[in-house]
């Protein structure tokens, strides 16, 4: 035999779901306030009750106290079970139901009574305030037993007074008039309490369709997962509510998007501005894995909504992703560029080898200066005029790739840099950006030239590249600068339309801008200026002043060896 199953234990307590809990307190609270209110009613009702028959025997009494018989007996006769006031006290008793009329003279002996046995003896209960002129209305008992009263002095016909009217109306019909009312009270009650309940289950039913019929266990827990999850993972996640309202931020996406506390329940214009990365969080730019520039960063975020109207949006920065793409890139073209150079150094071998053999040795030693003098002579006119050491070499390499490509990159000969940069990779990037750019657009036009100019004016650094392609019509120019706006072909590693705005980024970070206009030879300028971008100010004696324009003389840097060095774009 198989054995006996241990019995289950009772457990007393709540039900553990949500829905069960609702109910049970909601049903709890509806039954409380009916049983509360009911017990408010039912005070002021037996209060008033009291009161609406001690005013019934008041008027009673008055009325009785008025019957000019009453007072005339009283004066003419003694007291008897027959005299005139017990008759007419009677007659106004049956008449008006109450419990009893009592006449009494000064003395306080009965002139009336419903019992007959009491007329002629003195009241049981202090009648001297009626006595004195006072009308009376108290809940007392007597002979009779409890009794609502009223007491009224009694005049004579020159009004004096002779004695006093004493009325009661049975306390026992006053309590019945109560207990009659408690059924109907009850009744409403029940009624009440049976909508409350009704209420109470519909509410209930829909809190467990919202909360799927969780235990409040599970939901602490599930909060406490998310808080967990949404603090621990290297996602920025922003949660909105219906009218576009941030509801939550995770601390990653309080890092990346620079905000703090303060940002929760605003919107997302007023937190973030208005700009690209607004519209991409707000949905007015759809797609997936949208790129936008926020500060220095590179994220990608997309946005997924929510059953309420709002939407939960995530973020990923992308920053060292689209450096380590755009330096694969760079790194490409330098190692194209090195390919055809090979090629020329291994032409350049063969005929240094043939004077030898020749035995031409005055024409190997010229042919050998004349090389590698035109690679030195380029490389220190960069250096002489930007004394920086990565501007330098960042330019030294883009005109091996600009050669390569069969672009002209030309310093102008009024650039001075000195070597006194606050945030020389800064300039680095900028720089490296307007370069690609615009050897982009040269790219396969005849006579495809580049100009980099590069003055200082106090501690303010500007910045002037300009180039021969097809330019940039006017409506654009501000385009240009919108994030994710290209007219060029995706590179292999993402997107383009980041240098740009990233530029214009980094000139407004300092105070300063970016403008693009037109060049002298139909192409594009890029203007860049940096306020306070040297260290102190530039006081070097016998410097050019700056001037502009693509048709100032340079320095061809086009056979300049490339270096490393290129910052992200």
């Amino acid at each position: 035999m198989s054995p006996t199953p241990p019995a289950r234990r009772l457990r007393l307590g709540l039900p553990r779901r949500v829905f069960s809990q609702v109910l049970l307190m909601q049903v709890a609270i509806a039954a409380g306030v009916a049983v509360l209110a009911t017990g408010l009613f039912l005070a002021p009702l037996s209060k008033q009750l009291d009161q609406e028959a001690m005013r019934r025997a008041l008027a009673i009494a008055q009325t009785t106290a008025q019957d000019p018989e009453i007072a005339e007996g009283v004066l003419t006769t003694p007291p008897s079970r027959n005299g005139p006031v017990q008759r007419e006290a009677e007659r106004i008793r049956h008449a008006t139901s109450a419990e009893y009329i009592v006449v009494l003279d000064l003395h306080w002996v009965r002139w009336s009574h419903p019992t007959p046995e009491q007329i002629g003896r003195q009241v049981s209960t202090d009648p001297r305030d009626a006595l004195e002129g006072r009308e009376v209305m108290e809940i007392d008992k007597g002979t009779l037993g409890r009794s609502a009263r009223g007491k009224v002095p009694l005049y004579d016909a020159d009004h004096r007074i002779i004695g006093a009217v004493s009325v009661g109306i049975a306390y026992d019909s006053v309590r019945a008039r109560l207990l009659a009312a408690i059924p109907g009270l009850f009744a409403y009650a029940g009624g009440a309490l049976a909508v409350g309940a009704l209420a109470a289950w519909l509410i209930s039913r829909r809190v467990q369709r919202q909360t799927r019929d969780l235990a409040f266990s599970d939901i602490s827990a599930l909060l406490a997962e998310r808080e967990a999850m949404l603090h621990g993972i290297r996602e920025g996640v922003v949660a909105l509510g219906r009218g576009g309202r941030i509801r939550l931020l995770n601390d990653e996406a309080r890092r990346l998007l620079g905000l703090g506390d303060e940002a929760v329940g605003k919107s997302l214009d007023e937190a973030l501005g208005e700009g690209r990365t607004a519209d991409v969080l707000a949905g007015r730019v759809t797609g997936t894995d949208l790129l936008t520039v926020r500060g220095q960063r590179v994220l990608v975020a997309n946005r997924m909504p929510t059953d309420d109207g709002g939407a939960v949006a995530t973020l990923r920065d992308r920053t060292e992703l689209e450096q380590l793409g755009r330096e694969l890139d760079s790194t490409r073209g330098l190692i194209d560029a090195l390919r055809a150079q090979d090629h020329e150094h291994a032409n350049r071998m063969h005929t240094l080898l043939g004077l030898l053999e020749l035995e031409m040795y005055d024409d190997a030693v010229e042919f050998v200066g004349e090389v590698v003098g035109d690679h030195r002579v380029t490389a220190e006119q960069v250096t002489e005029k930007i004394q920086d050491p990565l501007l330098a070499a960042l330019l030294v390499g883009k005109a091996t790739v600009a050669a390569e490509r069969g672009v002209a990159l030309w310093v102008s000969e009024h650039t001075r840099l000195p070597d006194r940069l606050v945030d020389p990779r800064g300039l680095v990037t900028v720089v490296g950006n307007l370069v690609d750019n615009a050897l982009d657009a040269v790219a396969g036009t005849p006579h495809a030239r580049v100009e980099v100019e590069l003055r200082t004016e106090g501690r303010t650094v500007v910045l002037r590249v300009s180039d021969t392609g097809p330019g940039i019509p006017a409506d654009q120019r501000e385009l240009v600068f919108t994030d994710g706006w290209s007219t060029k072909k995706p590179p292999a590693h993402g997107k383009r339309g980041l240098g740009l705005p990233l530029v214009r980024r980094l000139a407004e970070r300092q105070g300063g801008g970016a403008t693009v206009g037109t060049a002298d030879g139909g192409g594009a300028e890029f203007t860049v200026v940096l306020p306070e971008a040297l260290t102190d100010a530039l006081g070097a004696a016998g410097q050019e002043p700056a001037l502009s324009g693509p048709g100032a003389s340079g320095t061809a840097t086009a056979g300049a060896p490339a270096t490393a060095g290129e910052e992200a774009r």
